[in-house]
């Protein structure tokens, strides 16, 4: 009866396949959606290394999203429909918008303020698969309105064999009070990430014991 019971669960599980995935949804206390971009896509990953659909996920309309007032060095948090339970890095960047943010497709530079990498001081990985991501806004960036954007990257589908899933979200913010003396290693989305990324290849399930985050290195001020 066990093994039937954990049979049925998992087919429960696989034929509602898109419940299992989640959103990040939520800027800091604000309604969901409020100041977080809303894809069409509902919980479906972006696995197209050269989609625009990277930036800020399929459809997510910034003309109906609003843009919230923050400081640099002030801290905010992204929250989800659901924790994340993919294995795999939180990333969470910037890029800064020509005008206003509502009206930016995310087509410039990008830079990286924050990764949430595995752990391997137990002896194995271990991930943070929580419900909810904080990190701050840097202090020395230019003011002006951004997209701050979170992208999951769950590698529980090792490439190549699978395909690792991005699930990412874009919230629209303007900045007050950074020195503007940043200089970040940018990059363009689609483009900062390849097929032949070492953090997009690797294999979670045979000999890992190290593991390095795609993308640009996390800036610092």
């Amino acid at each position: 009866m066990k093994n039937f019971a954990s049979l049925a669960a998992a087919a429960a599980l696989a034929a509602n396949g898109a419940s299992a995935h989640y959103i990040f949804q939520q800027l800091d206390d604000f309604a969901p959606f409020e100041y977080v971009r809303q894809n069409t896509n509902y919980n479906s990953p972006v696995t197209d290394l050269t989609s625009n659909d990277l930036r800020c996920n399929v459809g997510a309309d910034g003309a109906s999203t609003e843009t919230t007032e923050v400081t640099a060095g002030s801290d905010f948090t992204f929250t989800l429909d659901t924790p994340v339970y993919h294995q795999g890095p939180i990333s969470i960047y910037m890029s800064k918008a020509p005008g206003a943010a509502s009206e930016y497709d995310g087509s410039g530079e990008w830079f990286k303020i924050k990764d949430f990498a595995p752990d391997f001081s137990s002896g194995q990985a271990v991930w943070d698969m929580s419900g909810s991501y904080t990190s701050t806004i840097p202090t020395c960036i230019e003011d002006g309105e951004y997209l701050l954007r979170i992208q999951s990257l769950a590698i529980h589908n090792p490439w190549p064999s699978g395909i690792p899933q991005f699930y990412v979200s874009c919230a629209q913010v303007k900045v007050s009070g950074g020195s503007g003396s940043y200089n970040p290693e940018t990059a363009l989305i689609p483009g900062a990430f390849k097929e032949t990324d070492p953090g997009y290849t690797a294999n979670i399930y045979s000999n890992f014991n190290s593991y390095e985050v795609p993308g640009p290195a996390v800036m610092t001020c």
